[in-house]
C-alpha cells in the first residue's frame, strides 16, 4: 500500500513539472502582446504626377505638305508615219529604253516617189513660166502690130476720102470708090483681130500665173512629202516603244515609236486645299481658282519643291520647281494637282545607285512655301481637341482653350491661346484634373523633333 502511494506521488510530481513550460509561454504572449505598441498612423499627403514637359517655342514656321505622283517626260513625241513607203534605213539603236541625242537620224523610207513628184512640179513651173515669157513677147509684138494697122487704116480711110470727092467730080468711076472702100474695111477688120488679141492676153497671163502658183504649191508640197521620210530625233530622248522593222512597207498615219524628252521630268502631285492655301498664303479654296488665280500663279514660283523616290535601300532626291497649277480639281479628294519640273533628271546617275527620273517611277513630292515669321507651333498629340495643357507656377497643371490656325504633319500651329514660352504637357494626361500636381520631365527629343519638323534651328523669344 505504501508504494503504490509512492508512484502517485511521484507521477503528480511529473504532471506539475510538464504544466511549468506551458504557462511560462503563455504568460510571454500576455505580456508581449500587452507591451506591443500599435501601427504608426502617417499623415495622408499629395500625390504628385510625372509628366513629359517642353516650352512652347516660337519659330519662323515653313510651311510644308507632301504629295504623290506618277514621274511622267516633260515631252513625249509620238513618231507617225505622214506619208506612204518603204523603210530603208533604221539608227541601230532605235530600241526601247536606248538614249539618243537631238538631230540623230532615227529612221528613212524610200524616197523615190516624192523625188519624181518633185521633178514633175518643176518641170511644170519651168513650162508655165516659159509660157509667160512667150506671153509677154506676144503682148509687145500685137502692141507694135496695132499701131501699123491703125496707122494704115488711117491712110486708107484718107485715100477713101479723096477717092469719093473724085467721084463726084466724075474723074474717076465708081468702082475704084469700091475697091478702096473694101481696103478700108479689110484694115478695118485688122485693126478689129489685133485688139481683140490684145484683150485677151490679161486673162491668159492670169491663168499662166494660176497655173505657177499651182505648181509652186504642188512643189511645195512634194518637198514636204520628201522631207517626212527622214525622222530625225527633234530633242535629246530616251526612246519608248518601237513598232517598225527594217523593210516594213509603213502607211500613212501609222505609229512608229515613242521618244521621251531628257531635259525635264515632270510629276502630278495631289496637294489638300488647306495645305496648298497656307503654302501659298491665300485664304480659301475660292481664291485658288478664281478671283487670285494670276497671283496664285506668280506666288507658286516661291514655293520650293523636292522630288524623292522611297524604295527598298533608295531614298534619292532631285531638287525640282513648281511649273503649274492643273486647272482643275479632284472631285472626290477635293485636292489640287501642282506639277512640279525636275530639270536634267538624268544627271548624276549611278548605275545600281542612282537611277534616273525616268517615266513611271512613283515619286513623293515635298513642297515648301515662305516662312511664317513668329508662329507658336506645338505638338499635334499634345492637342485635346480645342484644349491644351499647361504647368503653371507652382507646378500645377492647368486646361487651355486654344484655336488652331492649321495643322502641318505631327505639328499645330496656333493661332490664339497661347503666346509662346509656356511649359506644354506633352504627355497623355488623362485623367486631367484641374489643378493637380505634376513633376514635369522636360522632353528634350520631343522639343528637337518639333523644331525639325517646324524647319527651325532656334527658337525666337
Amino acid at each position: 500500500m505504501a508504494k503504490k502511494t509512492t508512484k502517485l506521488s511521484h507521477f503528480s510530481q511529473w504532471k506539475a513539472l510538464g504544466i511549468i513550460p506551458v504557462i511560462v509561454a503563455v504568460l510571454a504572449v500576455v505580456i508581449l502582446v500587452k507591451s506591443k505598441s500599435g501601427p504608426q498612423q502617417k499623415e495622408a499627403g499629395e500625390t504628385s504626377r510625372v509628366l513629359r514637359v517642353m516650352k512652347v517655342p516660337v519659330v519662323d514656321l515653313i510651311p510644308r505638305t507632301i504629295g504623290y505622283g506618277i514621274a511622267e517626260p516633260g515631252k513625249v513625241w509620238r513618231a507617225v508615219a505622214e506619208v506612204r513607203g518603204r523603210v530603208v534605213e533604221v539608227h541601230p539603236r532605235l530600241k526601247a529604253g536606248a538614249l539618243l541625242k537631238k538631230d540623230d537620224l532615227l529612221l528613212k523610207t524610200d524616197p523615190t516617189e516624192y523625188r519624181l513628184a518633185v521633178a514633175v512640179f518643176q518641170a511644170g513651173i519651168a513650162q508655165t513660166k516659159a509660157d509667160l515669157s512667150e506671153l509677154a513677147v506676144q503682148a509687145e509684138n500685137t502692141t507694135a502690130s496695132l499701131k501699123i494697122e491703125k496707122r494704115s487704116l488711117v491712110l486708107a480711110e484718107q485715100s477713101l476720102t479723096r477717092k469719093k470727092n473724085a467721084l463726084e467730080k466724075n474723074t474717076i468711076s465708081a468702082n475704084e470708090v469700091d475697091l478702096e472702100e473694101r481696103n478700108v474695111l479689110i484694115q478695118r477688120q485688122r485693126v478689129q483681130d489685133l485688139e481683140n488679141t490684145m484683150h485677151l492676153i490679161p486673162s491668159r497671163k492670169r491663168a499662166l500665173e494660176a497655173k505657177l502658183a499651182s505648181n509652186e504649191a504642188g512643189l511645195e508640197q512634194a518637198r514636204l512629202d520628201l522631207a517626212k521620210t527622214v525622222f530625225t530625233a527633234p530633242f535629246d530622248c530616251r526612246i519608248g516603244s518601237v513598232s517598225i522593222e527594217p523593210g516594213q512597207y509603213l502607211a500613212a498615219g501609222q505609229v512608229l515609236f515613242e521618244a521621251h524628252a531628257t531635259a525635264v521630268t515632270e510629276v502630278e502631285a495631289q496637294v489638300l486645299g488647306d495645305h496648298l492655301r497656307h503654302l501659298i498664303g491665300v485664304k480659301n479654296d475660292t481664291e485658288l481658282q478664281t478671283s487670285m488665280f494670276r497671283e496664285v500663279g506668280r506666288r507658286l514660283g516661291n514655293i520650293k519643291a523636292i522630288v524623292r523616290i522611297r524604295s527598298g535601300n533608295w531614298n534619292i532626291e532631285w531638287q525640282a520647281r513648281v511649273d503649274r497649277l492643273r486647272e482643275s480639281v479632284d472631285p472626290d479628294t477635293r485636292a489640287f494637282t501642282v506639277v512640279v519640273a525636275v530639270d536634267r533628271p538624268y544627271d548624276k546617275v549611278i548605275p545600281g545607285r542612282r537611277p534616273p527620273l525616268s517615266r513611271g517611277l512613283f515619286c513623293e513630292v515635298e513642297l515648301k512655301g515662305p516662312p511664317h515669321p513668329g508662329s507658336i507651333v506645338i505638338p499635334r498629340a499634345a492637342l485635346h481637341n480645342d484644349k491644351v495643357f499647361i504647368l503653371d507656377k507652382e507646378s500645377r497643371l492647368q486646361p487651355v482653350t486654344v484655336t488652331t490656325a492649321f495643322v502641318q504633319a505631327d505639328l499645330a500651329v496656333i493661332d490664339s491661346g497661347l503666346t509662346g514660352g509656356e511649359t506644354l504637357i506633352v504627355s497623355d494626361p488623362t485623367p486631367a484634373i484641374n489643378g493637380m500636381l505634376v513633376t514635369p520631365v522636360w522632353d528634350r527629343e520631343a522639343h528637337d523633333r518639333l523644331l525639325a519638323e517646324a524647319g527651325a534651328e532656334t527658337v525666337l523669344q
